[in-house]
């Protein structure tokens, strides 16, 4: 099935041919469901700590972080701001030239509002000879958003959601890149310093590059603070092969295999090469101004107190089995740990002989760890936190999209829609064993939790292969728990208006 060209194609993209054929295969078979136990919920896998629980797990923390440890601040930034834009985009192509829908005389009411607001002023006067007031007493509206979106304008229709101008300051508009280095020094700096690493596009980075360069000064002598901040792209060898709808490989018009991004289940093989002992992970768009940093900054320091304080007790545990000077009574103590504190169950477990007990203890303990936040469901997409079965037959915590649940088991789609939390990619995670060793993070995907999608190229219909999500399949067999955190942690922008809020105002 694959020619000597394609196997030349996919030897320069790193990929080897039995993996294109594994692909190839699962466009077939697809993936099996999860088997799910219950949707977490407090005192139920998620955790409510108390206020003096905070302070103590922020001072843990901090106790933590003097000792000279290695954080590093993680944030996947490659996405284009494109589908920000979507609304505005259609408005530009609509056969009409004044705001109509909804969104459309929000936006413009509002224009005012926008941290871009004068950046666009300036290119619309350069292009059109008239500013933003002017093109509009004209009904000029359209070129307005044309200047905002297109390549001789703002060209904010393809540039990265981390370069837009998001919140206005006194000393000028901030972008998500800037708001994430205040953030970096604010709760994951060490040792006088702040580690920021961005994945970007291939076609952004000297963009990125450029802007950090010309920004990071400032806020290194604001936080009187050293900042190291690098850069990496998603692998081309995490790409995964197109299908047809017979599931034979989709060929572009010159005859060559079409490929896709392998979406940010890709982004292991990035974190898999960040040296650190606690890597912090937040998306790039979830950021607000200086005001209303309390809460995250707060809330951060919470679940790497949980963190830490929970590795701290695995360390030793698993010191303790590797002495061999462990009785009956400790190895049942190190059981509660495991299922309580790290949510992570065994129905047979009273039938294990204490040989095999210590090497499932073992097993179980000696592994990545993450303690993710949770908010409260509000209706907004996005993963939520479930009791879920393994492989192994074990029961632990996972964060499960919808297109893992079976649609058609009315139980699971209950647990699913009436889940009272939700995952805002708010994670935190300790990659080194108790050796101090890194993990090797790909050892631990559940590679059976991939997803099919059905997209298009050029009018024909195509099948597209996603690798297990990063905070789902590609962390599927790492130690989890879940920490409520409030909403005010979680403010997303999805659309150009959502600037408008009152979080990003």
């Amino acid at each position: 099935m694959l020619s000597k060209q394609d196997l030349e194609q996919i030897a320069l993209k790193g990929i080897s041919e039995e993996q294109i054929n594994v692909q190839l295969e699962e466009f077939k078979t697809g993936f099996p469901f999860l088997k799910l136990e219950a949707a977490a919920s407090i005192g139920h896998g998620i955790e409510a700590p108390t206020a003096e629980e905070r302070q103590q797990m922020v001072n843990t923390w901090n106790a933590y972080k003097a000792e000279g440890k290695k954080i590093v601040k993680f944030v996947p930034a490659s996405g284009a701001a494109s589908r920000m834009f979507k609304d505005m985009f259609a408005f530009v192509d609509a056969p009409y030239d004044v705001p109509t829908t909804d969104f459309e005389k929000k936006y413009f009411d509002n224009l005012e509002k926008f941290a871009f607001y004068d950046a666009l002023d300036a290119v619309c006067l350069k292009n059109e000879g008239k500013g933003i007031k002017a093109l509009i007493a004209d009904g000029k509206y359209k070129a307005v958003a044309a200047n905002m979106l297109r390549p001789e304008g703002l060209n904010y229709g393809q540039l990265p959601k981390g370069m837009l101008l998001f919140h206005k300051y006194a000393e000028g508009p901030r972008t998500p890149m800037e708001e994430h280095l205040v953030e970096g020094a604010l709760y994951a700096a060490s040792n006088g310093e702040a580690n920021v690493h961005f994945t970007v596009s291939h076609e952004h980075i000297a963009f990125f590059e450029k802007k950090v360069a010309e920004k990071k000064d400032g806020f290194a002598r604001k936080y009187g603070i050293k900042y190291n901040i690098s850069f990496s792209e998603q692998k081309p060898s995490t790409d995964t092969v197109a299908a047809n709808a017979d599931n034979t490989p989709f060929r572009n018009d010159d005859g060559s295999l079409l490929f896709r991004p392998g979406g940010h289940g890709a982004l292991i093989e990035n974190l898999n090469e960040i040296d650190a002992d606690v890597i912090f992970i937040k998306n790039i768009d979830n950021v607000v101004p200086d005001r209303l940093k309390g809460d995250t900054v707060e809330y951060k320091q919470v679940i790497a107190g949980v963190l830490v304080s929970l590795q701290q007790k695995a360390f030793a545990y698993l010191r303790l089995l590797d002495s061999g000077e462990y009785n009956h009574e400790k190895l049942e103590e190190i059981i509660r740990f495991v299922q309580r504190d790290l949510c992570c169950r065994k129905n047979d477990i009273k039938e294990l002989e204490d040989a095999e007990l210590v090497i499932y203890l073992r097993e179980k303990l000696n592994r990545p760890m993450r303690v993710c936040g949770v908010v409260k469901n509000v209706g907004e997409p996005g993963g939520g936190p479930f009791l879920t079965y393994n492989q192994d037959g074990t029961v632990s915590l996972q964060i499960l999209e919808s297109s893992q649940i079976d649609k058609s088991n009315e139980e699971y789609m209950k647990m699913f829609t009436e889940g009272t939390h939700f995952n805002p990619v708010d994670l935190v995670c300790a990659v080194k064993n108790y050796k101090g060793e890194p993990f090797n993070l790909p050892d631990f995907v559940d590679k059976s939790t991939g997803f099919i999608s059905s997209k298009s190229k050029g009018g024909k219909e195509l099948k597209a292969l996603e690798l297990p999500g990063l905070w789902n399949g590609a962390m599927s067999n790492w130690n989890t728990v879940f920490v409520e955190v409030p909403l005010s942690t979680f403010n997303p922008v999805k659309t150009v208006n959502d600037l408008l809020r009152e979080q990003h105002q």
